[in-house]
């Protein structure tokens, strides 16, 4: 087991001991009834509820590479359906950020890396061969404004997703946490 874990075990065991998880309780909806799509980056783990007025219990918080919404009948669009469905929730907010580490991301450097961690390519060639085609899939973008108006679309567009419920696309400051709403 790594130091971080055993730490992260330890920090738990007495977060537990002291219950400090007491003044987090909440139930499972959605205060607000939002959803919020956002990146994975670690500069907006704190940010962006903050920047938002999200304190525990006002939304599902669903965080990805990018705050990419990449396939319509993938596990993010699922989760999205499961907060509309069954936990109330009648706005989606898809939050891409300034200086995204997947701007210009590209398959070539994962795979290289991969190659590195010792991934043959023997596996390469059986994941192509099986139909996965990694160059379309595990891909960036150019631009985090035209990638979140794409991510509303791939929501907006959804069969399931019901006309009452509203998307909407951002772009957060991972610096200061300024908002700006896109016209998407």
């Amino acid at each position: 087991m790594s130091d971080v874990i055993q730490e992260i075990l330890e920090h738990n065991r007495q977060f537990v001991a002291e219950k400090r998880y007491e003044v987090l309780r909440t139930d499972r909806y959605p205060n607000k009834g939002v959803v919020v799509v956002s990146c994975m980056d670690t500069r907006l783990v704190e940010l962006l509820p903050l920047a938002m007025d999200l304190r525990q219990g006002d939304a599902k918080l669903l965080k990805t590479a990018g705050a990419v919404v990449s396939h319509p009948f993938g596990s993010v669009m699922r989760s999205i359906l499961v907060a509309v469905y069954d936990l109330h929730a009648q706005d989606i907010c898809v939050v891409g950020h300034h200086d995204c580490g997947m701007m210009g991301f590209s398959c070539a450097h994962i795979v290289k890396k991969a190659r590195e961690r010792g991934i043959s390519d023997d596996t390469f060639r059986t994941l192509k061969n099986s139909g996965i085609d990694l160059e379309s899939w595990l891909v960036g973008f150019d631009n985090v404004g035209t990638a979140v108006k794409q991510s509303v679309g791939v929501i907006r567009n959804h069969p399931l997703l019901p006309t009452d419920v509203r998307v909407h696309g951002m772009l957060i400051s991972p610096d200061t946490g300024k908002l700006e709403l896109l016209d998407v």
